[in-house]
């Protein structure tokens, strides 16, 4: 037998006196990490299986257990951290590219947490937002920036298709099949009671939620899995993905053990069969290329929806912006380096692409810069983590914002970073219908709800506490945002002054 070169991450810590051995652990553990003893009549635990998902810890009636990171260390090296060792001995071991799920856990700067937002005191006084209205609801598409007459001299008042939000913000793309029927259920739902939508990721539409299509993204990526012409007339709006913050520049890959019948039947591929997308899609090369799709995409829904392309951050991603800007498009969608995934190489996910922050705020410059910004409505995502995040984003540029990760943990998920393994114990991200019926997606739509107003009120009252009442006015108003401990090129990029200036 090889020598096991690696120690467990995580340890099963279970206090005996208060343990009861009622078996709940073990029944709702899907990666079979506790067992029952019948010689000593204890629950006992294999703690190289555990991945810290905290099920059997919220569960345990006693509260007999909880999960401790080992203390376990490699002799300390700076360059040879324990990390890097053990990722080598995997590899070393099965030959194979390391998989990953949700955002890098890497220590970047977060850029979010080094902006302060500013406040109204006495010359422009602050507005309370119980008392007097705010102005929350947005609109994402292209904007006539002039004045426009018809033959007889009359206002020309039909716009381009746009996207009503009454809160700007969305739930980014995560596709039947990475999460489950009753995840995508909760966040459809969630979606129609808010008034905002959702984004169907690259897996097609279930047939049961297109009654949700007036707050549904489709999306159209490389694999074009589930692309058909109901699929797209049923959206209220179709994204063409190019990219995805947690891997700039690579395709997308669903295991054939999560394809089941129902999401065969769905994404239009054979059951059992891993589902591969491509890295580029095979028929764009250049902004030529994406114009071309844009516009059969419209002419395939005779100009009646919003078209959006999403693509990652980027080093030049502000020539890439500007490019989609005359490529017809309607709405880019910005995805940043800590976005979340399903499944991603962990090297590219930790190493590839840069941060939001820094991408938003060159795109929204560029665009300004070179008269083109109401040409299209800019979306960011890539862990928006609270209204505060939702608030500094918007001052930097955006119209609107993508939440994914936010959303799976308000649905429940504790970030094990599991996901490739179909075996989330909280019924998100998995097929198994055993974990699936976990997640309740009446009880998940109503979290999903409660965060997303929870969030809303929170940005009246920072609005009003800065003397804005519209969300229009906060668009780009950088003024409103101060930097701290940040270099002079950072500032510059973000293009905000520091404290105290």
């Amino acid at each position: 037998m090889a020598i096991n070169y690696l120690y467990p991450d995580f340890e099963v810590h279970r206090d005996i006196q208060k343990c009861i051995t009622c078996r709940v652990c073990e029944r709702q553990c899907a990666n079979e990490v506790h067992s029952y003893d019948k010689e000593t009549n204890k629950m006992v635990a294999d703690d190289t299986k555990c991945v810290n998902c905290h099920r059997c810890v919220s569960l345990c009636p006693t509260h007999a257990l909880k999960i401790v990171k080992t203390d376990h260390c490699f002799k300390e090296n700076a360059n040879w951290k324990g990390e890097v060792i053990q990722n080598i001995y995997r590899q070393a071991e099965s030959g194979g590219v390391l998989l990953a799920s949700m955002g890098t856990p890497k220590d970047y700067p977060v850029y979010w947490d080094k902006m302060l937002i500013n406040a109204s005191q006495v010359t422009n006084p602050s507005i309370d937002p119980l008392r007097e209205p705010m102005e929350t609801k947005t609109f994402l598409g292209q904007k006539t920036s002039k004045v426009r007459r018809d033959e007889n001299g009359k206002l020309i008042t039909e716009t381009p298709p746009q996207l009503a939000l009454n809160i700007p913000i969305m739930f980014s793309a995560m596709s039947y099949g990475s999460i489950s029927y009753n995840a995508h259920k909760s966040l459809a739902l969630a979606a129609q009671k808010l008034g905002i939508f959702y984004n169907t990721g690259e897996g097609g539409l279930h047939e049961d939620f297109y009654r949700y299509g007036p707050n549904t993204i489709v999306q159209v990526a490389s694999g074009r899995f589930g692309v058909h012409p109901d699929y797209l007339r049923t959206g209220a709006a179709i994204e063409i993905k190019m990219g995805q913050g947690a891997k700039p520049g690579i395709g997308g890959h669903l295991p054939g053990s999560k394809i089941g019948e129902d999401i065969s039947k769905t994404r239009m591929i054979p059951e059992h069969a891993d589902a591969i997308s491509p890295a580029p899609h095979h028929d764009i090369y250049s902004i030529e290329d994406l114009r071309q799709l844009v516009y059969a995409l419209k002419e395939a829904t005779e100009y009646k929806k919003p078209i959006i392309v999403k693509v990652a951050a980027v080093h030049n991603i502000s020539a890439i912006a500007s490019g989609i800007a005359r490529s017809g498009a309607d709405i880019i969608a910005i995805d940043g380096f800590r976005g979340g995934t399903g499944a991603a190489p962990a090297m590219i996910r930790d190493n590839v692409g840069i941060p939001i922050e820094l991408a938003l705020a060159s795109v929204d410059t560029r665009l300004r810069q070179e008269g083109i910004r109401n040409n299209v409505s800019l979306v960011v995502g890539g862990s928006i983590r609270s209204s505060a995040d939702v608030i500094k984003a918007i001052a930097l540029g955006a119209d609107a914002i993508y939440v994914a990760t936010s959303a799976l943990l308000a649905l429940g998920c504790h970030l094990c970073r599991t996901c490739q393994l179909g075996k989330c114990n909280w019924g998100i991200a998995t097929q198994r219908p055993e974990l699936v019926k976990r997640l309740n997606p009446e009880i998940g739509s109503e979290r999903l709800v409660n965060l997303i107003t929870a969030w809303n009120h929170e940005i009246k009252e920072m609005m009003g506490g800065m003397g804005i009442n519209s969300i229009e006015a906060l668009r780009g108003n950088r003024l409103m945002l101060r930097g701290i401990g940040l270099t002079e090129t950072e500032l510059e990029i973000l293009g905000i002054k520091h404290a105290g200036q």
